[in-house]
C-alpha cells in the first residue's frame, strides 16, 4: 500500500471513531477501519481485563467464522493462553522495548517467534484465515488490549511492513478509545447526581421525553414515582449538612435497590431532597407495590422521617397523558397530597374516583403545588 493510501487510511479510521456515539460504534469503527487499512478479510478488537486474567473481545467485524458475532457477550481467553500478551504487552515494554504489532501465520509462528506455538495458530486453521496481525493498544501509559485483522489462506500473507503499519493503527485506536472515555465521561457527570450517584434531573427530562413518546405511539405504560424525604431540614439544622448527606445517600440506595424491582426502572435525584422513580413498562399496580415498599424502607431509616411519596401511571385513569409535563404534575401532585395528610404509603393518581382529588389538583395548579419544583419550568404544553 502506498503512503498516500495508508494515510487516507488512518484519516478514515480517525474519522469514523471520532463520529461514534457510543462505545460499541467506537469499537466497530475502529476494527473496520483498521481491517480496510491492512485489506484483512477479518478484524477484531479486544481488551486486557487484568483483574480477570483474560482478553474479551469486544467487536468481530468482516467475514466472521460460525462462532464468531458481531458484538459477543462471552468471547473472552484465559491470558495463559496467550504468553505474548503478559511478554509483548507488559515485560518488553516495561524493560524500554516498543509495544510493536507482529505477525501469525497458520504455518506456525513467524519467523523469530518460535518460543510461541499457541492458540492463535490453531483459531487461524479453525478458522479458515492463513495470517493474522496481532498490534497491541497502549493507553494512559499502559497496556489496554489488542486489535487483530487477519486474511484468508490464499492471500498475501502479512509482512514487516503491515506489522509497522498495524503499529502507527493501534495508537489511532488508542487516541480514539480515549476520547470515546472522555466523552462517556463527560455524559455520565452530566446525567449523573454527584452525591447519590443517581441519575439526575436531566437524565429524567430525556428519559421521560421518551417513554412518553412510546405510551404515545405503543401504549406502553409509563408510571412515575415522586417522593421528598421528609426531615432533612432538621438533620441539616441540627446534625450537620455532612449527616444530611448522608441521609440523602442512604435514601438513594434504598431507591436504587427498589427500583432494581423494576426491569428499567430509572432511579433519580431530581435535586435538594425530590427523588424520584421512572418506570416503562411494568403495570401500574406494580410500580404502587414497589413505592409502599419504598415509603416502608425509607421510615426504617436511621435519620429523617420517611418520604412522603406520590405516582402516577398511564395505566391509572387519570386522563390523556400527552407530555412528560402532565405526568410529572399528577405525581408531584399525588406526592403534595401524601405529603399534606402525612401518609405513610404513596398516593397514587386517578384511584379516588371521578373526582379525583390528584388529578384535579394537577390540572388546575395551585401555586403551593403547580409550580413548585424547577422541572416545572421546562418549556412545554400545557396539558
Amino acid at each position: 500500500m502506498g503512503e498516500d493510501r495508508r494515510l487516507k487510511a488512518v484519516v478514515a479510521l480517525a474519522q469514523g471513531m471520532a463520529a461514534a456515539h457510543s462505545p460499541r460504534e467506537s469499537w466497530r469503527a475502529a476494527a473496520l477501519g483498521a481491517c480496510r487499512a491492512l485489506t484483512g478479510s477479518f478484524a477484531a478488537l479486544s481488551v486486557w481485563e487484568r483483574e480477570l486474567g483474560r482478553l474479551r473481545v469486544l467487536v468481530n467485524v468482516g467475514e466472521r467464522a460460525a462462532d464468531e458475532v458481531e458484538f459477543p457477550e462471552g468471547e473472552a481467553y484465559p491470558v495463559h493462553q496467550f504468553p505474548e500478551i503478559t511478554e509483548f504487552l507488559h515485560e518488553r515494554w516495561a524493560c524500554g522495548g516498543e509495544p510493536n504489532a507482529w505477525v501469525e501465520t497458520a504455518e506456525g509462528p513467524a519467523e523469530g517467534r518460535a518460543e510461541y506455538c499457541h492458540e492463535r495458530v490453531a483459531a487461524l486453521r479453525r478458522r479458515g484465515r492463513g495470517c493474522c496481525v496481532v498490534a497491541p493498544i497502549v493507553l494512559h501509559g499502559r497496556a489496554w488490549g489488542e486489535l487483530y485483522v487477519a486474511r484468508p489462506v490464499g492471500d498475501r500473507v502479512f509482512d514487516g511492513d503491515d506489522a509497522d503499519f498495524a503499529t502507527v493503527l493501534a495508537s489511532v485506536v488508542a487516541a480514539g478509545i480515549a476520547q470515546t472515555e472522555r466523552l462517556e465521561e463527560a455524559r455520565r457527570l452530566a446525567f449523573t447526581d454527584a452525591l447519590t450517584g443517581l441519575a439526575n434531573r436531566r437524565a429524567v427530562d430525556v428519559r421521560l421525553d421518551e417513554a412518553v413518546e412510546l405510551h404515545r405511539r405503543d401504549g406502553v405504560v409509563v408510571s412515575l414515582v415522586v417522593c421528598d424525604l421528609n426531615g432533612l431540614k432538621r438533620v441539616n439544622d441540627t446534625r450537620g449538612h455532612a449527616v444530611g448527606d448522608r441521609l440523602l445517600e442512604r435514601f438513594g440506595s434504598v431507591l436504587s435497590l427498589c427500583g432494581a424491582m423494576l426491569p428499567g426502572a430509572l432511579a433519580a435525584r431530581l435535586g435538594g431532597d425530590e427523588f424520584c422513580l421512572l418506570a416503562v413498562g411494568p403495570a401500574a399496580d406494580d410500580v404502587v407495590r414497589i413505592a409502599d415498599e419504598l415509603c416502608r424502607r425509607a421510615a426504617e431509616l436511621e435519620l429523617g422521617d420517611g418520604v412522603a411519596c406520590g405516582v402516577a401511571s398511564t395505566e391509572d385513569p387519570i386522563g390523556p397523558v400527552r407530555s412528560a409535563r402532565r405526568l410529572f404534575r399528577l405525581a408531584d401532585a399525588a406526592q403534595y397530597r401524601a405529603k399534606a395528610v402525612r401518609a405513610t404509603n404513596p398516593v397514587v393518581a386517578g384511584r379516588e374516583g371521578p373526582d379525583d382529588p390528584v388529578v384535579r389538583l394537577a390540572d388546575t395548579p395551585s401555586p403551593a403545588a403547580g409550580e413548585r419544583r424547577r422541572f416545572r419550568g421546562r418549556h412545554e404544553p400545557r396539558p
